[in-house]
């Protein structure tokens, strides 16, 4: 269970730094089942139902947005509702694909999809703005599209980051993941409100351009993959929601700082507001990742919390020094990843707090999210 901690982690080049004062995570995950699992003969569901975004349509009713890995590992979002055992998440109903790979830059010769949704509904907006992951030419790439009713989704494009020159490199080279949006605007770098989104850029270019290597950010020394916080000003979101693809003055928030992290950290689903300031669920990355990467990676994926100062949400005012959840069950432990818990969306019903997650990136998962303390 969660006890103290703190980040471990000084950035410079005019980020914040994140060393947080020790305190308790009074907060745990306390598993509640299977949601929901591939289709037997349904082809868009053929690797796998996974990494689930989530929110309400109009008439109230909770739905998750899947991940649907089709043969070929090109995936899709789905739409599905949420159905209850004596009020308990237990299944759903699907109710189609709401987000395909139709989009040029969504797809390469030899590759398409758009993963791993995050969903957040920002009452300010009157939207639900979705950031996924456009598996494109160039790799993963974060895009952001939004929606009234969570079936019909506009797109607004890929995120692209303003340069700042005190990073001396431009984030819109590097791969970039796990995007997701606080629900209310925060205070920015200038004091002045903003809409804010986490992110974790990916260092490593060799990936994709052989012997390029690894290009960090000016003051950035650690090259694992961390947490990251990038704003848009209220007032020029609300005049053109399109801003909320032209972030700026990007901080680092958090690196990895514990054994059950040591690989990469991730955020999760979107930050809550809680007593503390804000609760974010991320995961981290233990073991070791095959280059290039190959299935059934010697890895762990498991999911812990942090809080980020209200005040300045750059800023981590404590941390978990061991994971909420790890790789227990058999559903956990076996599938197309093993070892892998991946939370990526929560939601209130009937005033308690449901986390929905991914299970070894074939099935879903829900877990209560329960106070301490």
């Amino acid at each position: 269970m969660s006890t103290t901690g703190t980040t471990g982690t000084t950035a410079t080049t005019g980020t914040t730094s994140t060393t947080g004062a020790a305190a308790r995570i009074p907060y745990r995950l306390v598993r509640k089942g299977l949601v929901m699992s591939p289709l037997p003969g349904e082809a868009n569901e053929a690797e796998g139902v996974l990494n689930p975004a989530s929110g309400r349509t109009p008439d109230g009713l909770l739905h998750l947005l899947p991940r649907l890995v089709a043969e070929g590992n090109v995936s899709r979002v789905g739409l599905a509702e949420v159905t209850f055992t004596d009020g308990v998440p237990s299944g759903v109903e699907r109710r189609g694909v709401v987000l395909a790979p139709d989009e040029g830059w969504e797809r390469g010769k030899g590759n398409a999809g758009v993963e791993d949704p995050r969903v957040t509904w920002i009452p300010s907006l009157g939207r639900h703005v979705m950031s996924y992951v456009a598996y494109g030419p160039l790799g993963p790439k974060p895009a952001l599209a939004v929606s009234e009713d969570l079936a019909e989704w506009t797109r607004l494009g890929p995120v692209q980051f303003a340069y700042q020159p005190d990073l001396d490199t431009d984030l819109n080279l590097f791969p970039n993941k796990d995007v997701v949006h606080f629900p209310e605007p925060v205070p920015g770098p200038d004091g002045e409100p903003a809409y804010a989104m986490l992110h974790r850029p990916m260092w490593d270019l060799g990936w994709f351009r052989p012997g390029e290597g690894v290009h960090l950010p000016a003051g950035v020394t650690d090259e694992r993959p961390g947490i990251w916080i990038s704003y848009v000003p209220v007032a020029e979101a609300e005049a053109d929601i399109r801003a909320l693809v032209r972030p700026r003055a990007h901080r680092l928030v958090a690196l990895s700082a514990h054994p059950w992290e040591e690989l990469k950290i991730g955020a999760g689903p979107a930050p809550i507001r809680v007593p503390e300031g804000w609760l974010l669920i991320h995961h981290g990355v233990s073991g070791h990742i095959e280059d290039p990467f190959v299935p059934n990676q010697k890895v762990s994926y498991a999911a812990g919390a942090m809080i980020l100062d209200p005040a300045d949400p750059a800023k981590v005012l404590a941390r978990s020094e061991e994971p909420l959840m790890a790789p227990e069950t058999e559903e956990e432990r076996t599938g197309t990843v093993p070892n892998v818990v991946f939370p990526t969306a929560v939601e209130e019903v009937d005033g308690e707090l449901y986390v929905f997650y991914g299970m070894a990136d074939a099935h879903i998962g829900v877990a209560l999210l329960e106070r301490t303390a």
